[in-house]
């Protein structure tokens, strides 16, 4: 942190990996077979002390010759049972829990069945993952920005990542890399010493944003919302809220957090964290607040937007109020590191959403499909819904709206409300997939005032692929949203193939 308490600059200049080029990055840490066991509390069984492994991965299958192999346990496997598949596939080393290593390492006085590859046995292997990325962390010197929510993690990551790079060497999780397992594996990364990592803290219970706080300790913390995703493992909103609200865990007066000022469930616990608190909003004062909000549906987002710099006008082709948020809780974050807020509103008119999630496919024939099929909850989908209203000149809005899954005992009337949104944002088509909830999302719409002739209600995804390629005409304005359990992609991926 500077002087006046913001992350400021760290490493040896501008530049970036995925922006400018700039200098070399600093030397890598050596992930040596002594190190790694050092960090994980481990024993080495066989091998090299100074052998150095060229990356850390926990699947055989995408496993690349040089890497550790980490043995992890899941539900339904014994990673231990891979271990010789991992040697053989050219794994430098391996660590499996205690008591396992010995077939591996071979029995002292004799030669190792393996020999040139390092053995490592620990306590739980999960554990031990996670303590190598905590020990490789505080070696990298680099910052950590931690995203949290329940809608728009990723595309908070990619929008912050985005307007750092214009400055910092910067690396992101990868994709939803985003549990006690793949938070790890991203951290691992850090071996490089980037300036600054972005990652995303995901969770379906109480106590694992825990963990990876714990893990991660990251300097500047982000809450973009609460909403009702997972809520079948909660018995309320304010209990995700109050799982959330683990991001604030471990906070000193040297760390930030940027919170929605528009969220009343983030607002009041934000008032307990023990660092320094920026907001972020649309609808409340905040420190970064966008006001005379226009919506252009599916072209984008214009706003004005006040910060405590000073003021920008912003126009990013991201749709909806919900992506206007993630911008400005990115750029709240951006401002903290200094990016001046022109080089914010140049990049913001040139975000492009992360896959499946708010692309806008212009396709033959004048049909136009929102991909938002990577996932949804309630909240999320009727602010996409609210797109289809506010976009003008279309011969029809067709949904395709795929089951909200982990919804719980409020699933049902959740899926109503969804169903009644669509009528008020003036849906013309609606297809609804999943069971019985989806259904009652059918059932809702109709009742709302959408005609039952055009209310669809089909079990599957493919099935509702085959409804679309017949019911979708020249010009139509397609949006296709769901848990990705439903599998919505692949309404998608026919309609692109119909209409190419």
């Amino acid at each position: 942190m500077t002087a006046n308490g913001r992350p400021g600059r760290s490493g040896p200049g501008p530049g970036s990996a995925e922006g400018p080029a700039g200098p070399a990055w600093p030397t890598e840490i050596r992930l040596t077979t002594e190190w790694v066991a050092r960090a994980m509390g481990g024993t080495v069984r066989a091998g090299d002390p100074d052998r150095e492994f060229n990356g850390v991965s926990i699947d055989t299958r995408t496993l690349v010759a040089g890497e550790l192999f980490i043995a992890i346990t899941g539900e339904r496997f014994n990673g231990a049972d891979f271990a010789g598949a991992a040697i053989d596939a050219g794994a430098g080393g391996v660590v499996v829990e205690r008591g396992l290593g010995g077939g591996l390492a071979g029995q002292k006085g004799v030669r190792p069945p393996f020999p040139g590859v390092s053995i490592i046995e620990v306590d739980d292997a999960i554990a031990a993952l996670q303590a190598l990325a905590q020990a490789i962390r505080r070696a990298s010197g680099t910052k950590v920005v931690a995203i949290t929510g329940s809608a728009g993690k990723t595309t908070t990551k990619e929008v912050t990542g985005e307007f750092l790079a214009t400055r910092y060497r910067v690396v992101r999780n990868r994709g939803n890399f985003n549990n006690h397992i793949g938070l790890p594996l991203s951290l691992i990364e850090l071996r490089r010493r980037p300036e600054i990592a972005v990652v995303e803290l995901g969770m379906n219970h109480a106590g694992e944003i825990s963990t990876l706080v714990r893990i991660a300790e990251p300097e500047v913390r982000v809450w973009i919302n609460v909403g009702e995703a997972h809520l079948g493992f909660f018995q309320s909103v304010d209990a995700i809220a109050d799982a959330k609200a683990e991001i604030c865990e471990g906070s000193t007066p040297a760390t930030l957090l940027v919170a929605n000022a528009d969220d009343d469930r983030i607002t009041g616990r934000a008032s307990r964290f023990g660092g320094r608190v920026v907001t972020f909003g649309i609808d409340s004062d905040a420190d970064v607040r966008a006001t005379a909000v226009r919506s252009r549906g599916i072209d984008g987002v214009d706003a004005h937007v006040a910060t405590p710099r000073g003021a920008f006008e912003l126009t990013t082709p991201l749709i909806g109020r919900g992506n206007l948020a993630n911008v400005l809780a990115a750029a709240a974050v951006a401002i903290e590191f200094d990016i001046p807020l022109a080089t914010i509103a140049e990049r913001a008119g040139h975000l492009t959403p992360a896959s499946h999630r708010g692309e806008v496919l212009r396709l033959s024939q004048g049909v136009t499909v929102i991909d938002d099929s990577y996932n949804a909850n309630p909240t999320a989908t009727k602010r996409a819904l609210e797109v289809l209203g506010e976009t003008p000149d279309r011969s029809r809005r067709v949904a395709v709206l795929g089951e909200m899954l982990e919804l719980g005992e409020r699933a049902s009337a959740l899926h109503e409300e969804v169903g009644r949104a669509a009528a008020e944002a003036k849906i013309d088509v609606v297809i609804a997939v999943g069971g019985e909830a989806a259904r009652a999302l059918a059932d809702a719409a109709v009742a709302a005032g959408i005609g039952r002739a055009n209310v669809l209600y089909v079990a599957t995804s493919d099935e509702a692929a085959d409804a679309a390629a017949t019911l979708i005409r020249r010009g139509d304005l397609v949006l296709v949203k769901g848990s990705r359990g439903v599998r919505t992609d692949r309404v998608v991926d026919r309609l692109k193939a119909e209409f190419a």
